[in-house]
């Protein structure tokens, strides 16, 4: 079984970044069972009034159809890190994680739950991503043939309860997609990724945004995966590329049975 994070540098167009995915695609060995993760914001990196004209209705649209079809041609479990859908009745939208399977049936969803609104010493300054978007209310775990996905959207890896949550209720792998900015990412992406594994004893996927966009922000790149005893296994520093590592799904079950940190907890 293999795990693999995308790092894209993603713009304004969706006709762009579509050409960007699909030939890193292309470029997949042919291992499988193999599970591919797309950072936030992979199909619309641009301002807010982008993001709402692009927002689809979940299960509609020609980027739910594009991923999808991408799933079914390459025989992959595809998730999508992090799209606009849209609110029915709204003015807002969510920004949401999409998984697809190797028929190209989507097998679950989850909306972002922790909204990035913070001031941030770079050129870009201010982010309010709740001018824009609705959190998300629940929980999200995905069955799969690597175990329960636990899935998490970007701002979300600074809050570990949603983790424990996850991974109390199974989660064997988890998803981070993200658009972590060059200021923050240089500082804590690392360690925080490296603390969600440890401490929940599961892999790790992450995968980032990683460079100069055309709307003038810096994303932080580093996209990686970390097994369950907190090593980073593969990293990508900077620019569009794949990060690609076997599973071992024995190693999950020797933490749990040697070092039960689960059982343990008693501030659950």
């Amino acid at each position: 079984m293999w795990l693999c994070a995308m790092q894209l540098i993603s713009g304004r167009h969706w006709a762009d970044n579509r050409a960007q995915i699909a030939r890193l695609l292309a470029e997949l060995p042919p291992a499988r069972p193999l599970l591919v993760l797309l950072p936030e914001n992979f199909a619309l990196f641009g301002e807010r009034q982008g993001y709402l004209d692009g927002a689809e209705c979940l299960g509609e649209g020609p980027i739910q159809s594009q991923l999808a079809s991408w799933a079914r041609e390459h025989g992959i479990w595809l998730v999508a890190g992090a799209m606009p859908t849209s609110i029915p009745g709204s003015e807002h939208i969510h920004t949401s994680s999409l998984v697809f399977d190797p028929a190209g049936a989507r097998r679950g969803h989850y909306h972002k739950i922790h909204l990035f609104d913070v001031d941030v010493a770079d050129n870009h300054g201010r982010y309010r991503e709740s001018e824009t978007f609705s959190p998300g209310q629940e929980v999200s775990l995905t069955d799969s043939p690597f175990g329960p996905l636990g899935l998490s959207i970007c701002y979300d890896l600074r809050f570990p309860e949603l983790y424990r949550r996850l991974s109390a209720q199974g989660a064997r792998v988890l998803l981070v997609p993200a658009a972590f900015t060059a200021v923050t990412g240089e500082a804590h992406w690392e360690p925080l990724l490296r603390a969600r594994a440890i401490e929940n004893q599961c892999y790790v996927v992450a995968a980032n945004q990683g460079g100069s966009h055309e709307t003038g922000r810096q994303t932080w790149g580093h996209s990686m995966i970390i097994d369950p005893w907190g090593r980073v296994l593969a990293c990508q520093d900077s620019g569009p590329a794949t990060v690609l590592v076997e599973m071992d799904p024995g190693l999950v079950d020797e933490l749990k049975r040697t070092m039960p940190v689960l059982q343990h907890a008693r501030l659950l």
